[in-house]
């Protein structure tokens, strides 16, 4: 994986020497330390047009594993009103974020210091939980990408496990991520998953997947998805795109 970093990544005062530092809990406290802002997979306006039909005044909101994104605050904006909680890992992330909301006059936004694999909350608590690069962290020292350690695979199916707990009976979860639907499907349609799994893809020279996962509404012929398997993405980026750190969390399936 270190072998993906780019050289402006390196470069970067707050980008880990390999890419298994990502993994390390002391690594995220030191960089948002530094760090005022960053967002992973681009900001809300390249996405919104995806998200926004999924979201209502009334609708409860959890992102999992903010960092410092701004996020929270965009789904404010967008009237979200039913209460928007987001969670982090990092002690030093969620103070810096309730210290940013503190200073702007933000109220509606709690954020909460807590381990995406043990979400501490209550059964169906939201109507809408979402990650934005988040899950990418956990593949970074995956192995095989067709066959994932087990210690990689056991942390994704925690992580998938309590959100589909925490959300609402028919609840949303959204996945935003490099994960190309032959390596991401096998764990969102799992046995136990009552979910529905759609697909969109967003973004100039190079795809983000948009997941949209539906609580209840599996279909028992997991074959009925609308969707094809599409090709893996063409490595024409954009030169701000391969200067990006987001594309450590890259898989070339090409190169596999």
């Amino acid at each position: 994986p270190a072998s993906l970093l780019t050289p402006a990544a390196m470069a970067d005062d707050v980008a880990p020497r390999t890419a298994s530092a990502y993994l390390d809990p002391s690594y995220w406290d030191e960089r948002f330390g530094k760090e005022e802002h960053y967002e992973w997979f681009k900001d809300f306006s390249h996405f919104r047009h995806l998200l926004a039909p999924l979201l209502s005044p009334s609708i409860s909101v959890l992102e999992v594993g903010c960092g410092n994104s701004r996020l929270g605050e965009e789904l404010l904006r967008e009237g979200v009103a039913g209460g928007i909680t987001c969670v982090d890992l990092s002690p030093v992330a969620v103070q810096r974020m309730r210290d940013r909301l503190a200073e702007q006059g933000t109220e509606g936004v709690e954020v909460v210091v807590a381990d995406m694999l043990d979400l501490p909350f209550d059964r169906e608590s939201f109507d809408l939980v979402i990650e934005k690069g988040t899950m990418d962290v956990l593949f970074v020292d995956s192995g095989d990408p067709w066959n994932p350690n087990p210690t990689t695979v056991d942390n994704v199916m925690k992580m998938l496990e309590g959100i589909h707990k925490v959300l609402k009976p028919e609840g949303i979860f959204v996945s935003i991520t490099f994960g190309q639907p032959h390596f991401r499907r096998r764990f969102f349609e799992a046995p136990g998953f009552t979910w529905s799994v759609e697909w969109s893809t967003f973004g100039d020279g190079f795809h983000y997947f948009f997941y949209i996962l539906k609580k209840g509404k599996r279909l028992l012929d997991s074959n009925g998805n609308q969707h094809t398997q599409p090709a893996a993405p063409s490595i024409n980026m954009f030169h701000e795109e391969l200067e990006s750190e987001d594309y450590i969390f890259r898989t070339n399936v090409d190169e596999l």
